[in-house]
């Protein structure tokens, strides 16, 4: 299993950033790590979450994104039902700590793990939550496809179908979890679930649509597009912070 680390900087990102605003502490550690069990995955971000150390102690953990695929699992959050899943199967279920209900991983889906201090990136929930969702809308964008994300029910659709899902915990001002891109993969499992509670929802991937990008380089293009989308909050916050004299 390959495990390609990287450091992506604000300095990094070829914009002309207010210095005031992004600072040595806004760097995000990219790890790539392949085919990865779900529950060490899951207990090693949890272990991440408890131990690490704010900024105000020196030094300050610094905030991760990692890429993973997992092998065949069904996740189900905190609001997950057991009638969600349909039908007795070989494929196990995790109850996890995230919000939402239950869905599906497999080989073929980015899964994005956002490790990161919120107050460092002065962003709440609801932000977060829009900004993970945009990210995917623009590398869909970028690749040719429109998608659009939902007021009723988080996570981003291409027309009625639903290609990426999400969901957070918030632990002592930091989260983890992420989302979930379906990018080229066996999607028959969906069918044995209520996707994200939603009976009939149709799921759709990246294949089916014509891109053909491989998920290698979409993981890259998704990790620009959330450090991107992390910088730009940051200073839009900033800029509207009146300057104290």
């Amino acid at each position: 299993m390959k495990n390609r680390d990287s450091v992506l900087r604000t300095e990094d990102s070829g914009r002309t950033t207010p210095h005031s605003a992004l600072s040595t502490q806004h760097s995000v550690h990219i790890r790539s790590l392949g085919l990865v069990e779900y529950q060490p995955t899951w207990d090693a971000m949890k272990k991440f979450t408890v131990e690490r150390t704010p900024d105000g102690q020196t030094p300050g953990t610094r905030d991760e994104i990692c890429l993973v695929q997992h092998p065949p699992t069904y996740t189900q959050g905190l609001a997950g039902k057991p009638e969600h899943l349909l039908h007795p199967t070989d494929i196990p279920v995790i109850k996890i700590d995230r919000g939402g209900q239950i869905t599906y991983h497999g080989p073929g889906q980015i899964v994005a793990y956002l490790l990161l201090d919120l107050r460092r990136w002065k962003i709440n929930v609801r932000e977060l939550v829009r900004l993970m969702e945009q990210a995917v809308i623009d590398l869909l964008g970028e690749n040719g496809v429109a998608a659009h994300g939902r007021e009723d029910a988080p996570g981003v659709y291409v027309d009625d179908a639903k290609i990426a899902s999400l969901g957070l915990k918030i632990k002592h001002g930091c989260c983890y979890h992420g989302l979930a891109l379906n990018v080229d993969m066996d999607l028959t499992p969906f069918a044995n679930i209520n996707p994200c509670g939603y009976a009939g929802l149709r799921v759709t991937q990246c294949c089916e649509l014509g891109i053909t990008a491989g998920i290698e380089e979409l993981q890259a293009q998704l990790a620009q597009n959330l450090i991107h989308g992390l910088q730009r909050h940051l200073i839009s916050v900033a800029v509207a912070i009146p300057a104290t004299k």
